[in-house]
């Protein structure tokens, strides 16, 4: 039986983000002098074909649609990654020094959106057949040694490296490749890896991040403001021990984070009402995209945002349940992998807003504007929806 639960509750979620895409584009309609429903409108057809292609998926029997569906996704989005930076500018113009979009008229679509969700597959797919049986078959025997999973893993590690290079050079999106990076890595602990490798995995990633950020002045300038922001905090509640650590000296407070905060705090508990947010009025740069979590705490408050937050959670918790009661390992290892997505992408964003860690340009799934990360999700929702119908009762 699919499972309607997960099915309402992301319906509600793309829902909610319609609403907002709205009430928070208020600013940018103007800017740009396009229509007053130009943003809802296209979140409104994007969000209405990501539903009914959940609902189709999910009534497909998976043996039929879910190899099929996972690597078209896969090797397609990855040949147009791979082909953007080539395109001419009227099919893939530059933004942000890299071109992320491809343009076929009104519609924009970034395929690393497609791709999270079909590499997700491929690797639910590959390590059912290469990594798990291994370790089932040393099941009660002596552990793996860390060299012998290291030389397991070693040709997924060789492709995900070759994927960041792509997306984190090319494109310019080390937030994509953290998403990535740590859906492989909870992949590989339900897949069979032991934690001493999971740790040194960890480690091993930070040091590579640390490569990105160090060899990017723009990176380097974004970690310096989120440092100068959490100087300032710890400053109010430990002075004496920050005044003996180096400050880092900025001309201005970061104001991207600076103004997030602001518009929390203004929401309050209950929020301003909807539509009755200030600090969407050309405070809160991308308020309708990546800062739509903050936009959101002004006008429906702390406990609005709780609403929504335990929404996503539960999104997260039937996904899981899904796998926990599939027989088919890849019905197993697709279902967390999707559900990592779809968490760490939530709370990369949550915290980045909320001065916790670096600001990373991410989208909140399903609530964001945006078409492709709606399109894409709703695929990888509605296999494993379409997988539910497999699942034990």
């Amino acid at each position: 039986m699919i499972d309607r639960p997960l099915f309402l509750a992301v319906t509600a979620l793309i829902v909610v983000g319609m609403v907002f895409s709205y009430s928070l584009s208020v600013y940018t309609v103007l800017l740009y002098n396009t229509q007053p429903y130009h943003f809802f409108l296209r979140q409104f057809v994007a969000g209405m074909a990501g539903i009914v292609i959940m609902w189709f998926l999910a009534r497909q029997s998976p043996e039929k649609i879910v190899t099929p569906a996972g690597f078209t996704l896969l090797l397609l989005s990855a040949l147009l990654m791979v082909a953007l930076p080539f395109l001419p500018e009227q099919f893939a113009k530059e933004v942000g020094g890299a071109k992320r979009w491809i343009r076929l008229g009104p519609v924009s679509l970034a395929p690393v959106e497609f791709f999270k969700v079909g590499f997700v597959f491929f690797l639910a797919w590959s390590f059912s057949r290469k990594v798990l049986p291994r370790h089932m078959a040393r099941d009660g025997k002596e552990r793996y040694t860390l060299k012998e999973e290291l030389l397991i893993v070693l040709p997924y590690l060789i492709v995900f490296v070759a994927i960041m290079f792509i997306i984190a050079i090319f494109q310019n999106d080390l937030g994509q490749v953290i998403v990535l990076a740590g859906t492989l890595l909870v992949m590989m602990i339900f897949a069979g890896s032991s934690l001493r490798f999971f740790a040194f995995s960890i480690l091993m990633a930070l040091l590579a991040f640390a490569g990105f950020i160090v060899t990017s002045p723009h990176r380097i300038e974004r970690f310096k403001g989120w440092w100068f922001m959490l100087q300032n905090f710890l400053a109010k509640l430990f002075p004496q021990w920050a005044a003996k650590v180096p400050r880092v000296d900025l001309a201005e407070e970061p104001y991207q984070v600076s103004n997030s905060l602001h518009a929390i705090h203004h929401g309050g508990l209950f929020g301003t009402g909807l539509g009755n947010g200030v600090l969407k009025l050309g405070f809160l740069s991308e308020v309708h995209t990546d800062f739509v979590l903050a936009g959101m705490a002004e006008e429906i408050g702390v406990v609005g945002v709780a609403a929504v937050v335990m929404l996503m959670v539960f999104v997260i918790f039937r996904l899981l349940k899904i796998a926990g009661r599939s027989d088919e390992p890849v019905y197993y290892l697709y279902c967390v992998g999707i559900a990592m997505v779809v968490g760490f992408a939530f709370l990369i964003n949550a915290l980045g807003i909320s001065g916790v860690i670096p600001l990373k340009g991410i989208a909140v799934p399903f609530l964001s504007y945006g078409g492709s990360q709606i399109l894409a999700l709703s695929i990888g929702i509605g296999l494993a929806l379409s997988m539910s119908k497999r699942a034990r009762m």
